[in-house]
């Protein structure tokens, strides 16, 4: 069972890093290391859903990291 927990953190912290990465806002990725100078807006369409999934993600890592600090 911790076997799996922990390869399932893993694999979750893969998509996490994935995700932000993604999340960068304009141009993508490139504005992610300093490009773009955008005034803010609202998250619209594959942004939110990025958002949504990134977060759930997060969530889920967390709760599986406390339930691996239990399990023998």
């Amino acid at each position: 069972m911790k076997n799996f927990l922990l390869f399932f953190n893993i694999i979750l912290s893969v998509v996490i890093v994935v995700l932000i990465l993604v999340q960068g806002r304009g141009g993508g990725l490139g504005s992610a290391w300093g490009g773009g100078g955008e005034k803010f807006q609202t998250r619209r369409g594959v942004e939110r859903i990025v958002l949504w999934t990134a977060s759930i993600a997060i969530f889920l890592f967390f709760v599986i990291s406390m339930i691996n600090l239990f399990v023998k």
